[in-house]
Formats: structure tokens, C-alpha cells, sequence
């Protein structure tokens, strides 16, 4: 097996004019074919490792479940995914070179063996910023990538679902209380793939992950990018040696400083010089201030 490695001499590719429309239309797309079978191999045998080890501690949800916050934190074999050349062009297409992870988990979902009680999980990433922030629609803030270790190419396996289009949109109908039995909003789909596939979605997209009542472990790893001015909620106990300086600026290790992290000086951030040494600097993207 041929195990990634951190380093990164290339930013990627640019979204594609097309992806591009999907995702201004639907809030999400799938990108087939990410990760290589190696790859899915390497990172799913990482991502039970540190299921296992909670496992044995005792440490696992009630259903057997883990969503285990802190990705890179959690499993530094997962590292190389915060910049995959095959997904990571998405990120700056959408937010420009001025990123960074606030925000990422790793999850494993066994099959279950009873029916859950139920309770209404449709919700907007953001946390408060749903709340306080009075735009209609909110600003998009921040966007993420799902990569898939495992098959959720046919529905009932802990798929992630959504309602295409429902970025634009601050409010669904909910009931009042999270426990008592709803339909799914209008128009809610379960979003299929293969092990390898990628999800990239606005944070804004109404969505859900459904119970996995299949044969299948559903595993997954997810990165939320947002804007360095954005406070983040990842940690990092200590700072890992191997880290290309992209990958230091995307977990924070590369300035702490909070008026750089403003943007003033782009000859200093690493994705700003990467993307300017391989002429992708794209000033509509975002737009600049006129």
C-alpha cells in the first residue's frame, strides 16, 4: 500500500465553471473518485485505530458510535487531507487564500441493531452565527469537505442528507420540540457515494445524517474551512512535525497573530504564496472590494 504523504507542492485545481453553478444552485456537490483505494485503505485502517483505542477505554457513544472531534489532533495520519490536491482547490475557489480549519471531526456509525427514538437533527452549521447574524440569507462563512471511507452509494447507511438549495434559506419547518416525530423537510434527499468520493458543501445547506440500519460501517472524516478572522474551535496539543506550511496555516500553527490573521499582509501566508507562485490568484474570487 502506498501511504500519502504531507508534502504538497501544488494547491490543486480550480473549481470548474460548472461546479461551480451546482454549488451556487444546490449548496453542495459530490466529487467523484478523491481519494485513491490506497488512500481509503490508509485513512479508514487510521480511523479505526482511534476507534479502537476508544473502544477499550470505555469511550464510545451508546450505539457504538464516535465522533471524535479535532481530526488532525485526534489522528495525525489524517494531516493530508487538509490540503488534498483533488478536493482543496474547491476551498480557495469559494474563500480565497485567507483560510483556515475551524472546525473538523472524524465518525463511525456501526450498523444499528434497534430503531432510535426519534429526534429532528436538521440543522445549519454555524452554531450561533444563526442566530446572530440578521441577513436574509446569512453570509456563507464557511464551507466543508466530507470524505467518504466507506460505501454510502445506496440510501439507509448514515447518509448525509439535505434539501438542494436550502443554503439560501435562514429557516425550515421544525417541531417544537426535537423529540417529537416530523416528516423530513420538502425535498430532502439522502446524498449517495463511493468510498473515495467527496462531499463539498456550504455550511449554510439544511442537512441531517440519517441512521444507518445497514450491513455497513459508515466512516467518514470532515474539514470546515472558514475565513482566519472566524475564531476556531479546533485544537492542537502540540505542534506536529511533517506539516507543509499550508497545512501549519490551515490548523493554526503558523501565526497566532489576530491582525494577520486579517489578511493585511498576503505575502506572508503560505496559500497566498502557493497559489501566487502557480498563477491561480483569482481576484473574483472572492471578489475584491471595488
Amino acid at each position: 500500500m502506498t501511504t500519502p504523504v504531507s508534502a504538497r507542492p501544488h494547491p490543486g485545481t480550480a473549481m470548474t465553471d460548472e461546479q461551480r453553478a451546482d454549488f451556487e444552485r444546490d449548496g453542495f456537490i459530490v466529487v467523484p473518485g478523491v481519494l485513491s483505494e490506497d488512500e481509503v485503505a490508509h485513512y479508514a485502517a487510521a480511523v479505526d485505530r482511534v476507534y479502537e483505542e476508544h473502544a477499550a477505554a470505555g469511550k464510545l457513544a451508546a450505539d457504538r458510535s464516535l465522533h471524535k472531534l479535532n481530526a488532525v489532533d485526534s489522528c495525525p495520519d489524517l494531516a493530508p487531507l487538509l490540503d488534498h490536491p483533488k478536493a482543496f482547490g474547491l476551498v480557495w475557489s469559494m474563500l480565497g487564500w485567507n483560510v483556515h480549519v475551524y472546525h473538523s471531526h472524524l465518525d463511525v456509525h456501526p450498523p444499528l441493531t434497534e430503531r432510535k427514538p426519534f429526534r429532528f437533527e436538521w440543522h445549519q452549521d454555524g452554531g450561533r452565527q444563526n442566530r446572530e447574524i440578521e441577513s436574509d440569507p446569512r453570509p456563507r462563512l464557511s464551507v466543508k469537505i466530507a470524505y467518504w471511507l466507506s460505501d454510502v452509494s445506496q440510501t439507509g447507511r448514515g447518509n448525509f442528507q439535505v434539501v438542494p438549495g436550502s443554503h439560501l434559506t435562514n429557516w425550515i419547518d421544525g417541531p417544537p420540540r426535537r423529540d417529537m416525530e416530523w416528516p423530513n423537510p420538502e425535498g430532502a434527499i439522502e446524498v449517495t457515494a463511493n468510498a473515495g468520493d467527496a462531499v463539498f458543501f456550504d455550511r449554510r445547506i439544511w442537512h441531517a445524517r440519517s441512521n444507518n440500519y445497514s450491513d455497513v460501517t459508515r466512516k467518514g472524516v470532515f474539514f470546515g474551512y472558514t475565513y482566519r478572522w472566524v475564531h476556531t474551535r479546533e485544537t492542537m496539543s502540540e505542534d506536529l512535525a511533517g506539516l507543509t506550511p499550508v497545512q501549519r496555516q490551515l490548523v493554526g500553527l503558523q501565526d497566532g497573530d489576530g491582525d494577520h490573521a486579517w489578511g493585511h499582509y498576503p505575502k506572508d501566508v503560505p496559500l497566498y504564496g502557493l497559489l501566487k507562485e502557480h498563477d491561480l490568484l483569482d481576484p473574483k474570487y472572492p471578489p475584491l472590494i471595488p
